[in-house]
């Protein structure tokens, strides 16, 4: 088992990061940050999963009350901390959040919504339809009303990945599908790859749907596909309006695991810097292709169209999919390994990754080399999964 111990921070620490997405490489400038000698691995190319295709919200509007909401808070700020310090600046824009409501029902969850987001230390504003309206011009009548979250913000994920694959200056292998953890004594000593073996002190995974058959803890990862839609611009390098737009529905799958199931379509119309519109998404259990389909496609631009009328003016210029890496019970996977020293895992953020990278990727960086948690992270420990690991090993073992 790990101790836990702190880990020498010398160039002679050396440290394996599987998965070369927002999570991996926010650990990797964090633990070179600390003079560790990092090497990334990446079954592909770095943000060729979901960090690449991902809308860039950095919200904390979002989120599910309680933990995630709080943590994505702590996210947020560092977002707002990085940037000040020159590490994102020019890649992190600060803008609002408009949550909106189309029914009486949709206005008194959206209601509950903005009291656990106060609770949480979090700034909103309620808006009138007609104040919506002025905020957000063309924006459709029939809406009832409106809650902001004034200090959300921006991120396009490969942006991020490059800039804090850059600044770590960490080597980087590509097309190096890791198969397997090689384990002397109890710890992890390095990764058997396609490229070959590689030898490390300590070994993050941070692989997303990837990382199931490395941890070896169990079916502990779903995947969930979500579908985009891109528009033109209406002009060039003006976005149509100050920050996007979520539906209630959207507030609803967040909150509900069953809500999500029932309608996968959760209205998102954000306004990129290009002049575009990106529109999503969907939230597709189970699912890991890169299709897209013209239901989906077809019932995510009637929903837009329905909040957002000068839409119709816009053509499509392209569709796509990303699959988000969700956990089993909803919660992200960040820790120590229960059973293996010097492995830590870093996981399952389904569609919070690029709110939560950076800050789960500097907390990762902390659990390598053994240091105390800048936060408490204790719920997102693998060790949840433990027992459930050893129960199924036990059975398949009898039977």
């Amino acid at each position: 088992m790990d101790t836990g111990a702190a880990a020498p921070t010398g160039g002679d620490f050396r440290v394996l990061v599987v998965g070369a997405g927002i999570v991996g490489a926010s650990a990797a400038y964090f633990l070179r940050q600390a003079g560790c000698a990092v090497t990334v691995l990446d079954a592909g190319t770095p943000s060729a999963g979901a960090s690449g295709a991902s809308d860039g919200l950095v919200s904390v509007g979002s989120k599910k009350p309680g933990f995630l909401m709080n943590i994505a808070r702590n996210a947020r700020d560092l977002y707002v901390e990085l940037t000040r310090d020159g590490l994102l600046r020019g890649l992190f824009q600060q803008r609002p959040t408009f949550l909106f409501a189309r029914n009486e029902a949709e206005a008194e969850l959206m209601a509950l919504h903005g009291r656990d987001l106060e609770s949480a230390g979090v700034r909103v504003e309620r808006l009138s339809g007609a104040a919506f309206g002025a905020c957000v011009p063309g924006v459709s009548p029939a809406i009832v009303g409106a809650l902001a979250v004034p200090d959300d913000g921006h991120a396009l994920g490969y942006q991020i990945v490059d800039r804090m694959l850059k600044r770590s200056a960490a080597h980087i292998v590509r097309h190096a599908a890791v198969r397997a953890i090689k384990v002397e004594g109890g710890r992890a000593v390095g990764v058997e790859t396609d490229a070959g073996t590689f030898g490390g002190d300590a070994v993050l995974i941070a692989a997303g749907l990837g990382s199931t058959a490395l941890a070896g803890l169990g079916e502990i990862l779903v995947p969930r596909k979500g579908q985009i839609v891109i528009t033109d611009r209406a002009a060039d390098k003006v976005p149509a309006f100050a920050g996007p737009l979520m539906s209630a529905a959207y507030l609803a799958a967040k909150r509900s695991a069953d809500a999500s199931r029932r309608n996968p379509v959760s209205l998102v119309i954000d306004p990129l810097n290009t002049g575009q519109l990106l529109i999503g998404g969907t939230r597709e259990e189970g699912l890991a292709d890169r299709e897209t389909t013209v239901r989906h496609v077809s019932t995510i631009l009637r929903e837009a169209l329905d909040a957002y009328p000068p839409l119709a003016r816009r053509r499509v210029i392209r569709t796509f999919s990303g699959v988000r890496t969700a956990s089993v019970d909803g919660l992200p996977i960040v820790g120590r390994h229960p059973g293996i020293g010097g492995l830590a895992i870093a996981t399952g953020f389904e569609g919070d990754g690029i709110c939560l990278g950076p800050l789960m990727g500097k907390l990762a960086a902390e659990i390598v080399l053994g240091r105390p948690g800048s936060l408490d992270i204790e719920a997102l420990s693998p060790a949840r999964f433990a027992g459930a690991a050893a129960g199924a090993a036990l059975a398949g073992a009898s039977s």
